[in-house]
């Protein structure tokens, strides 16, 4: 087994140990014990943090594509071949199984190595003018970007708050969750060891609110990069509005999931439960409220409720383990209260509900039905392995049923009509719709959403054009 690494803040171009600053335990979600202690940077840190990304971000924007692209795609190389190693650690840290962080891991390089091309094609245009005179329209840099990233990619999320900026010539003060670190710090280290000069990237731990009021009120930051919940992103927002910063902001979502009488029954179980159990459902794309029209509901509901008490839950280092623990203990504890105030509003439990096995943070796969708009879990998303199903009639009820929460990242539905498929496609409210598939990322493709789950884009050219500004010269 993987030993899990020391942990480290990474500022300047140095690996920072714990020294006298204050630590937090990392905690491994399987057992319940204490994998090692993360040290927490203070007010001296972030400013030397600060002063390192105004001087990186001077001298990589005038870095060539060329040298950019040869560190990603270095970068992206050696997470290949680090793979075993990075996906341990994640296990370790997150709960989520190898097979997963695996996958994660390999994303992560995909990612790097898009960009590393994509950075070579950041065009401006000429517009036409009188002889003798020229107006350009060029792209720039936006500027240092402060990243903060969640814990359920431990991965995934760094590197796509690492990539786009980095090939599009900006500076980066990151700050991954402290309930996950070392995978964030394996990312990094693979840059670095990739030639990623000093001060372009800084790594940085510590209490949310006092990092985040600290980097957003400096004018040295020019962009906010953040994922996570609504209401922390609102907050996160109002900070960066008081020095107008750039922001692309990827929010909660409660994913909508249609299931129309035409489906593939087989087929839409299998896939429906494997996407609702990956990460014990802590993905912000985890199809959670599943309308099922009335021709196959209780064929749907039977199957896949069965399919649910079927998978193996156990340690994500184990063989054959099909859903890993929950990452912390809040997880659990938000379980039981959102099942128990379903059930209270007449909610019918059919599979789970209750927490598993007697250490760690694990949580039986769980199946309510027929539970009422009024219920929570019904109106706030509950970021673990249940899935809410009730019957519809009509499409447009489905429709109105699926658009009713401001939430709006992504969506999903099964029919073998291409009429049907292509009308459902055109009206959910989602930045992502996925139609008889529950896969939504790609590298090349753009990652977001609308309404109240956020708004600009990560992946794909559209995260590297949020990283960048437009400047329009005219000469004469």
């Amino acid at each position: 087994m993987t030993a899990y690494p020391e942990l480290k803040l990474y500022i300047d171009g140095e690996w920072v140990g714990a020294g006298q600053r204050r630590l937090h335990k990392v905690i491994n979600p399987a057992t319940g014990g204490t994998l090692g202690e993360l040290p927490l940077v203070d007010v001296g840190d972030l400013d030397r943090a600060l002063e390192a990304a105004d001087r990186g971000f001077r001298q990589w924007k005038r870095a060539t594509a060329d040298e950019r692209a040869r560190v990603l795609k270095g970068a992206a190389q050696l997470i290949r071949q680090r793979v075993d190693h990075i996906a341990r650690v994640a296990t370790l840290e997150e709960g989520k199984t190898l097979a997963e962080t695996r996958i994660e891991a390999q994303v992560a390089a995909n990612l790097f190595e898009f960009y590393a091309e994509e950075c070579r094609r950041t065009y401006g245009r000429v517009l036409v003018r009188p002889t003798g005179t020229r107006s350009l329209v060029v792209k720039e840099p936006v500027g240092p970007v402060a990243a903060f990233a969640p814990w359920n990619f431990p991965i995934g999320n760094p590197a796509r708050k690492l990539g786009a900026p980095v090939a599009a010539g900006c500076s980066v003060i990151l700050k991954p969750a402290e309930e996950a670190p070392a995978s964030a710090i394996e990312i990094v280290r693979a840059l670095v060891d990739a030639g990623l000069p000093p001060g372009v990237v800084q790594l940085v731990f510590g209490v949310p609110d006092e990092v985040s009021r600290h980097l957003l009120a400096s004018p040295v930051i020019r962009k906010l990069s953040f994922t996570g919940s609504t209401a922390v992103g609102k907050h996160l927002l109002a900070l960066a509005a008081a020095t107008v910063k750039r922001t692309t902001m990827e929010l909660g979502g409660h994913a909508p999931v249609i299931v129309f009488d035409d489906a593939d029954l087989g087929r839409t179980v299998d896939l429906l439960a494997t996407a609702k159990c990956r990460n014990a459902g802590q993905v912000c794309v985890s199809p959670t409220r599943f309308y099922v029209q009335q021709g196959i509901y209780d064929r749907f509901v039977a199957a896949f409720t069965e399919r649910m008490r079927s998978m193996k839950v156990g340690d994500g280092l184990a063989e054959g383990t099909q859903m890993g623990p929950m990452a912390n203990p809040r997880r659990p504890a938000a379980m039981e209260r959102f099942i128990e105030d379903a059930l209270s509003h007449g909610a019918r439990l059919l599979a789970g509900g209750e927490r598993h096995g007697k250490e760690g943070f694990f949580w039986q796969p769980t199946v309510l039905a027929e539970t009422p708009v009024t219920a929570r879990i019904m109106n706030e998303e509950p970021f673990g392995p249940v899935a809410v199903v009730n019957p519809f009639a009509t499409f447009d009820e489905a429709v109105e049923q699926a658009n009713r929460l401001p939430y709006g990242l992504a969506a999903y539905a099964f029919t073998e009509s291409g009429k049907r498929a292509m009308l459902i496609g055109d009206a959910i409210e989602a930045g992502m719709v996925a139609i008889n598939a529950v896969t939504l990322a790609a590298a090349d493709a753009p990652f977001g959403g609308v309404k109240e789950s956020g708004f600009g884009a990560e992946d794909g050219p559209e995260g590297l054009e949020a990283c960048l500004v437009t400047k329009t010269i005219h000469q004469a």
